[in-house]
């Protein structure tokens, strides 16, 4: 099968597990990342080996008529950006990946409010690509039990993980998934977690602090300190009855930091007065 990928390296193991199985690129689709969240290296070097034209912009529907013109037979999607349209009747098949088990967490990146919401299962999900956003028939979806102590870094892991067995069942069968696409039903839409969402609430206890701090892991949480914003990767905790206010720091010991909550304590064990980009901008 000859394709092409529109995404980055978060689910890079799309891509490179249809060039182990034999199938033939023709273009990558990427865009431009911010070296926090979103990277593209591996898909790019990956088009370099592979000698593929890279394009960072949107794909149009010359975009897709010249696929076409070049026997490209499957559009593979996965953390690309924008909807892709104008493909049916042109190329044979289209499909995209999304870290939800669909028709539930529809959206941008719905990971780390899976984690928010104390999930106790969650999947990745291959559809069809329709008019709208993660709405196409299922063509393939894993699901799995989530750790109490989940955090967003082992979620995305398994997400990818997963990602790259779903792309090699579809790489056996595609015509056979594809007759057999299982529609969605009513599902759920979430936007993408905005800075409120990442903000520590001191007074709402320690549960819910660190369930935070998991859900953005090294994306970095935020937490406010005596009127100065710092960003958390870790943190732990424990509870204890105290009179002290929520938000109230209380011990220090070298870069670790004791703030008092509702019904506890949370040690911040990775943190930075600089959030990763204002460090990658400043050179730190």
């Amino acid at each position: 099968m000859r394709f092409a990928f529109a995404g980055i390296d978060m689910f890079g193991s799309v891509f490179e597990t249809l060039l182990a199985g034999g199938w033939q690129p023709v273009k990558l689709f990427t865009r431009p990342c911010d070296g926090v969240l979103d990277f593209n290296d591996r898909v790019l070097a990956l088009a370099r080996h592979y000698r593929l034209p890279i394009q960072l912009s949107r794909i149009t529907r010359e975009d897709i008529a010249l696929l076409a013109q070049q026997g490209c037979g499957c559009l593979v999607v996965a953390g690309y950006p924008w909807l892709v349209k104008g493909w049916e009747g042109i190329v044979p098949y289209a499909f995209n990946v999304h870290p939800s088990p669909l028709p539930e967490g529809r959206g941008p990146y719905p990971v780390m409010r899976a984690i928010l919401e104390g999930r106790s299962e969650w999947g990745v999900s291959a559809h069809v690509l329709a008019p709208t956003f993660d709405t196409g028939a299922i063509l393939a979806q894993e699901t799995f039990t989530l750790s109490d102590l989940e955090t967003h870094d082992s979620l995305l892991a398994r997400c990818q993980m997963g990602a790259g067995r779903i792309a090699g069942t579809i790489l056996r069968d595609l015509p056979g998934l594809w007759a057999s696409a299982v529609p969605q039903g009513a599902g759920s839409y979430w936007n993408r977690s905005t800075d409120a969402d990442r903000m520590l609430d001191w007074s709402r206890g320690v549960e819910h602090v660190l369930r935070t701090v998991r859900a953005f892991g090294s994306i970095e949480s935020i937490a406010r300190l005596g009127g100065a914003d710092v960003f958390v990767s870790a943190a732990t905790g424990w509870h204890e009855a105290h009179e002290l206010a929520p938000g109230a720091l209380v011990h220090r010991y070298q870069r670790h930091i004791t703030v008092a909550t509702s019904d506890g304590f949370v040690i911040l064990t990775r943190w930075s007065s600089l959030s990763q980009s204002q460090a990658r901008d400043t050179g730190r």
